[in-house]
């Protein structure tokens, strides 16, 4: 079978165009009411009292839920505070300190959405306020270390940078910016809540299904078989949806105290602060190196804010630990307390940011020593991870470099700034390289017959609309040996079998490896059936004696004794009264251990600024990667394509601006939060290298979600300085910068 990398459409299209798909706050549920967030206008201090008599007067208004009655959770700790499993500190009403601004403070339910509002905004909160650290300035003067970055240390050494710094001829020192930005999906967080007894149902917005389920199993103080996690579709996540938030277990404290189903779907606004950003960074390069491009010596130092309630760091470093060789290496991360909301996951988070600083200061010091900056990333290329010490499992960069170099014409590069034009506007060509490391989790997958001769496919997992419907489905039927319209994938309900968290560009290589190895034991089984029965053609067969062909079990030696899986199941059925069904379990072995795995790609764009007003313009972007296996070439190329449109809305637009006064994103909204749109974006070239990674999984997939976003950055501020002669070291790169 050859499901596999075939460009089949999305399995769920039709569900999503059709409007049958239904989203977390779209499930019909009877006797519905409807919640409202609402959080603090103060970044720091305590909330005295809150007011609710002119709330309470609104018609409809069913609850009203504050930190003076919201109910007590069973393992509340003795300073009231709440620390749920999985390291996100919640906000549950169970204290009355304000962290931040935008914190939530109280849940306002009503019969009716445009009551519960009504209500809310007639709340009166009274503050104590104290003094907040909002200037990311201010609060770098005082940093301190996190305990981990992810799972690797937080600094590390090789070698002894500062003799590679003297032994080199040409020196870079620079320092590089990056500005909190936020996920905005089109579908906003969103929860349903359902008690029935001591029984919680959720339909939540996730990345997560089943680590909703433990972390409300663990609040809640119930057995994780009492509450059921549900979301068959994600409006988009991009990392703010890994980590269960606030809101998720307030609606199910609403729910229970009001007794009957609340639904809570956060604004627009409240996406900034409440459920994480990508955390402003400084990062200082120092690379030193000899005339002919080697480089003896570079270190990558950040800064990143994180909040006053918990440590989260933004690993920027990580990849420079692996990306070059360089004998005399220091990185280190550290934290600045801010009065901002916990940072989290953002699609790439360190990479996206690292890859702008590292690939940045590669062009710098290509400059200084005056030389292609591809030809230096050729110099310093290795096939060893220098952090690690070990082989990469697979590495397609060099291919990588050649084939985006050829269909960029990148040889027609005039090197010097200033030097291309293109009628009354300055051209600019840069280049970056991009990575992302293999993530890989244990997975599991059930697989069943039906009575129809579907094959029925079910994980618990989750799809952000990356295509994992589709992507399992092709494995399914490949692994089964069936037709792909054969095959029914189910995910999305936290009764399936375990997944892991779709966050790390991990979904593929972890649940991937499961469905195939359900589908391979679902035909051992069917075989093993047949075998066994004496009206069977495959009568005492051994099951490497027995093909497959488009459902159908056939002899090898005899193609003409053959039956299909429906006949067989279906014998099954009436002789045994159950159906043909298992479940297989696939997780990672020792491989990590002997190899570095990561995916790699070559980014080259073209840029044209408006020389008067400083106008940027990308009129084309240039990506190849080297990505193991591709899954589903059409969902393939649109995820990496559209990492590419987030690499340049990285570059170019996105930033949350901060009232230091008040600590409130001041556009924190779709109006002045800038992203591209259609009109922005022009041409974008995606091309995948051919590669054959057998340690990754059994697949041989790696994760593309994230690494389309990475470089991108790099490419583009590169581009920008070769036409303009402007090193912009500050994201995002906006034209008062140009000026």
């Amino acid at each position: 079978m050859n499901a596999i990398g075939a460009p089949i459409n999305r399995t769920d299209a039709w569900a999503k165009v059709s409007g049958q798909a239904r989203y977390s706050a779209e499930h019909p549920v009877e006797g519905l009411a409807h919640g409202v967030l609402v959080t603090s206008s103060i970044p720091s201090g305590r909330v005295l009292h809150i007011d609710d008599s002119a709330a309470r007067e609104v018609p409809g208004v069913l609850l009203v839920m504050t930190p003076q009655n919201a109910m007590r959770l069973p393992q509340e700790t003795k300073d009231g505070k709440i620390q749920p499993p999985v390291g996100r500190r919640l906000t549950l009403l169970q204290e009355d300190d304000v962290y931040y601004n935008n914190q939530p403070i109280a849940v306002v339910v009503a019969d009716t959405l445009e009551h519960a509002r009504d209500a809310a905004a007639r709340l009166r909160v009274e503050y104590e306020r104290k003094p907040a650290v909002l200037d990311f300035e201010v609060a770098k003067q005082s940093v301190h270390p996190p305990e981990k970055v992810l799972t690797e240390d937080t600094d590390t050494k090789r070698g002894d940078f500062q003799t590679g710094m003297l032994a080199a001829s040409k020196h870079i020192d620079v320092t590089y910016t990056t500005p909190i930005e936020n996920h905005n999906p089109l579908e906003t967080h969103a929860t349903i809540a359902e008690w029935d007894g001591d029984k919680l149902t959720v339909h939540d917005s996730t990345q997560y299904i089943k680590g909703v389920q433990k972390i409300l199993s663990a609040i809640f103080g119930l057995p994780p078989e009492n509450v059921t996690s549900i979301c068959p579709y994600v409006g988009g996540g991009f990392g703010s949806k890994g980590s269960i938030w606030s809101h998720v277990p307030l609606t199910a404290m609403a729910a229970r105290m009001l007794g009957r189903p609340v639904k809570l779907s956060l604004d627009r606004n409240q996406m900034f602060g409440p459920v994480g950003q990508r955390p402003v960074t400084e990062q200082r390069m120092r690379m030193g190196a000899l005339d002919d491009g080697s480089m003896l010596a570079s270190s990558h130092d950040t800064i990143a804010y994180t909040s006053m309630i918990e440590d989260w760091i933004e690993p920027c470093g990580l990849v420079t630990r692996m990306m070059y060789q360089s004998p005399n290496q220091e990185t280190s991360h550290r934290l600045a307390r801010m009065n901002l909301g916990t940072p989290t996951f953002m699609r790439a988070p360190g990479e996206a940011s690292g890859s702008f600083a590292q690939e940045s200061a590669m062009d710098e010091l290509a400059y200084e020593l005056g030389m292609d900056p591809l030809a230096l990333r050729l110099k310093n290329y290795t096939e060893i991870d220098p952090g690690k010490e070990l082989p990469f499992s697979s590495k397609s960069l060099r291919q990588c470099y050649e084939i985006g170099a050829e269909r960029f014409g990148w040889k027609d590069r005039n090197p010097q700034p200033r030097s291309m034009r293109r009628g009354d506007k300055l051209v600019g060509w840069g280049m970056a390289t991009a990575t992302y490391p293999t993530n890989r989790s244990a997975g599991e997958c059930s697989a069943s017959l039906q009575p129809d001769g579907t094959a029925l496919f079910r994980s618990g997992t989750q799809d952000l609309g990356t295509g994992t419907y589709t992507v399992m489905t092709q494995v399914a039927a490949d692994a089964l040996g069936v037709a792909v319209d054969k095959v029914r994938f189910e995910l999305g309900h936290s009764q399936m079998p375990e997944a892991p968290v779709s966050g790390g560009s991990t979904t593929v290589a972890s649940v991937g490896p499961a469905v195939q190895a359900a589908g391979h034991a679902l035909r051992l089984k069917l075989i093993g059936i047949a075998a066994a029965d004496e009206g069977s053609p495959l009568f005492g067969a051994l099951p490497d004696a027995v093909g497959v062909e488009q459902g159908e079990l056939y002899l090898l030696a005899d193609p003409g004794k053959r039956t299909s899986m429906l006949e067989i199941a279906t014998r099954h059925q009436q002789s045994h009264g159950e159906p043909v069904e298992v479940t297989a379990k696939a997780e990672p072995g020792d491989a990590s251990k002997k190899y570095s795995m990561h995916a790699f790609g070559a980014v080259f764009a073209e840029v044209e600024v408006d020389e008067a007003l400083g106008e940027i313009r990308v009129p084309r972007v240039v990506g190849v990667y080297g990505v193991g296996k591709l899954m589903n070439v059409k969902t393939g190329y649109s995820q990496l394509m559209g990492g590419i449109v987030w690499g340049i809305s990285l570059a170019l637009l996105e930033e949350t601006v901060i009232d230091k006064r008040e600590g409130r994103a001041v556009n924190g909204n779709l109006a002045e939060y800038h992203v591209p749109t259609n009109a922005d974006i022009q041409d974008i070239d995606v091309q995948i290298v051919d590669e054959d990674d057998p340690h990754v999984n059994p697949l041989g997939a790696k994760g593309i979600g994230e690494i389309g976003i990475t470089g991108v950055g790099a490419a583009i501020a590169n581009a920008v300085y070769h036409a303009t002669g402007k090193r912009v070291r500050n994201l995002p790169i906006t034209l008062d910068k140009v000026l």
